[in-house]
């Protein structure tokens, strides 16, 4: 029979939770725990994306790390044989990744090396990309840059605007995924080297120009800055762009590139129309 691996998923996003729980109970793994960041303060998440113990998954154990450095304990009560990350905020104390017979393996939402670190889903619409990337790749003591496992990509789509309407299609090409990831890890395959041609950095933007719409640049540079401020999830201190629409400053919260008909707001930009669906007061 194949190798049954005991496994603690380390994860802050319910629904993400719930799809590497159950894809390693398919594979027919055993996964015994899942775990989350102690949530005091901070900034808020809609409540079906909130690890609670009402969101997680059924029939493991549930834990709550106080900080980074309480999650290599909590791992060494399971006699674990992998550690698998995904949607976690903290960077991970090489200790805790160790841990695991097997080591620890995360799921980064990007091709890597391109979109190293914190908001890879922002920086692959601002950089207008072509795909939605994934890759999973072991740990190490820097942010996404062990060795690669599994990758693949999707198109981005127009449409792709907000995260609930499109990470479905992302999420489930990840789970396709993780299989050929953890064939690798338990024939004890060491990965590829990331090569450093083409790595970049997806970190906080800071950019004082991007803050601000600009009505005479092209409508999918525009859609691509609106979405992309979504796509940072408030990590950056604010979530949506502002722009001047009929002499007024507003926060710009989504556009869209065709007619979605309903109370849109048609303005003309450098190469033609975007439609603002949503916005609100500064």
């Amino acid at each position: 029979m194949p190798e049954s691996l005991r496994v603690c998923t380390i994860c802050s996003i319910a629904p993400l939770g719930h799809a590497l729980v159950g894809t390693l109970r398919e594979l027919g793994h055993e996964p015994v725990a899942i775990l989350g960041p102690r949530r005091e303060g901070g900034r808020e998440m809609p409540p079906h994306l909130v690890l609670t113990d009402t969101t997680a998954p059924g029939g493991v154990d549930l834990l709550f790390a106080r900080d980074k450095y309480a999650i290599e304990p909590l791992l060494r009560a399971y006699e674990l044989d992998l550690m698998l990350c995904a949607g976690f905020p903290w960077k991970i104390p090489q200790a805790a990744l160790d841990v695991p017979r097997l080591g620890s393996v995360n799921q980064h939402p990007a091709l890597l090396p391109r979109h190293r670190g914190p908001i890879p889903f922002a920086w692959t619409v601002r950089e207008d990309d072509p795909v939605w990337g994934m890759t999973w790749h072991y740990m190490d003591a820097e942010l996404d840059t062990g060795n690669l496992l599994a990758q693949g990509s999707i198109p981005v789509l127009d449409d792709d605007v907000l995260i609930d309407e499109f990470a479905p299609r992302i999420q489930a090409m990840s789970m396709g995924l993780l299989p050929q990831a953890l064939d690798r890890v338990m024939a004890n395959d060491p990965g590829d080297p990331q090569p450093e041609e083409g790595a970049t950095w997806a970190g906080h933007f800071e950019d004082d120009e991007y803050v601000h719409v600009d009505w005479s640049q092209p409508a999918r540079a525009i859609h691509n800055q609106v979405r992309a401020w979504h796509l940072t999830f408030g990590m950056s201190g604010l979530r949506a762009p502002r722009g001047v629409i009929d002499g007024e400053e507003v926060v710009v919260l989504q556009t869209r590139l065709t007619d979605p008909g309903g109370d849109a707001t048609r303005v003309a930009c450098g190469d033609g129309p975007i439609w603002v669906v949503a916005t609100e007061p500064v």
